[in-house]
């Protein structure tokens, strides 16, 4: 069992850090929006870290998922058929979700990117925390409506595809956040550069696709940024998109 640590970013919104992934719970009246779920072996923290936040999984409304890679949605298989759950993510990412295809980073990609400090221990440790094992989730659906989402926190879905085909990144304008997923990070195994941030290019099916993203996040009114990957980033946005082009940069000496 993983452990995980939960941080208040707004009121009722919480970024929790997994086992190496992070996930967001937004809570209203009495009813909860799960964004994300880490890996497989996270199972268990998350329906702790809704505990923690004084609701059950049981509350939980629905789930929405930023893109189907494992250590995204890992735990959601067992908790969404435990509890019976929707899960919502963009038209485009429910056949990843349900497995019909993969994109991640490939053996052979790891391999090529193994002289890079970290991606060794990176590797090792996902795999301990599950990244093997079998992962889908055969009931996703795609979002249920355009615009903010009748659930708690109103998210709304912004597509910012490239990382994966349909990966979505969350707004909350009425609290000044943004759930980046992994369009921009702040930390991650592979990196040594601190701060707002894409990941190494082996992670993106669609590198350019990703970068050029991060042009639909501008304009966002969000003052707190919550990445897939990394602690929870306050100030400007415009800033942090800023940060994580020059960095991009950087990835691919």
């Amino acid at each position: 069992m993983s452990e995980s640590r939960v941080v208040q970013a707004a009121e009722g919104t919480y970024l929790v850090h997994g086992s190496s992934t992070n996930w967001v719970i937004l809570v209203e009246d009495d009813s909860v929006t799960l964004i994300d779920g880490g890996y497989p072996d996270d199972a268990d923290a998350v329906e702790a870290s809704v505990r923690e936040v004084g609701y059950r999984m049981r509350d939980v409304e629905a789930v929405l998922v930023t893109h189907a890679h494992v250590d995204h949605i890992g735990s959601l298989p067992q908790l969404t058929a435990k509890y019976g759950i929707p899960v919502y993510l963009d038209r485009v990412e429910v056949a990843h979700a349900k497995r019909e295809y993969l994109q991640q980073a490939t053996p052979k990609q790891i391999l090529a990117n193994a002289w890079r400090p970290g991606v060794l221990p990176w590797a090792a440790h996902v795999v301990r925390a599950g990244a093997l094992k079998p992962c889908a989730i055969p009931s996703a659906e795609p979002f249920p409506r355009e615009g903010a989402l009748d659930l708690p926190g109103r998210p709304v879905p912004v597509p910012t595809h490239g990382h994966t085909s349909g990966h979505s990144s969350y707004h909350l304008p009425g609290r000044g956040v943004l759930i980046s997923g992994d369009t921009v990070v702040t930390e991650h195994g592979t990196s040594r550069v601190k701060g707002p941030q894409m990941l190494l290019p082996m992670f993106h099916h669609d590198g350019a696709r990703a970068l050029q993203s991060l042009d639909s996040l501008e304009g966002l009114r969000a003052d707190v940024l919550l990445p897939g990957h990394g602690p929870m980033r306050t100030g400007p946005l415009g800033k942090a998109l800023g940060e994580a082009r020059e960095n991009a940069a950087r990835h691919l000496r």
